[in-house]
């Protein structure tokens, strides 16, 4: 990750627990299961900071409601493929100068609390 330099913020979504059909056994595809997301975005906010001004920051609701209608709309036969497209909904405002997604799938595994995919994205 980038590090966090003057003028930027960083937006950290953590542990939005969201439900969807994730998965390619017979139990996956008709069942819907827990997916864990977390989400890191900086972007440039001097100017939402010195003037106080919402219209000048970066609406994390908006995209945070975006993901979870995404999410819970849709199939995904690959936690692979959910998380570029959580990835693409972080990136979407172009204010965003970097944007990271990290999804857990609890359980996916016998002897492990999860399996996750981490993908990032950005923008000069």
């Amino acid at each position: 990750m980038p590090r966090l330099e003057p003028g930027l913020a960083q937006i950290r979504v953590k542990n939005l627990r969201l439900r969807t059909y994730i998965g390619i056994k017979e139990d996956e595809i008709h069942n819907k299961q827990d997916v864990l997301i977390n989400l890191t975005i900086l972007y440039p906010a001097a100017d939402a900071v010195r003037d106080n001004d919402i219209e000048q920051a970066l609406n994390y609701r908006t995209i945070t409601k975006a993901i979870i209608r995404h999410v819970e709309e849709n199939r995904f036969a690959l936690l692979e493929r959910l998380t570029q497209e959580v990835l693409d909904l972080a990136m979407a405002p172009q204010a965003v100068r970097y944007a990271e997604v990290e999804i857990d799938k609890p359980h996916a595994l016998r002897f492990a609390e999860s399996v996750s995919i981490t993908l990032a994205g950005h923008r000069d």
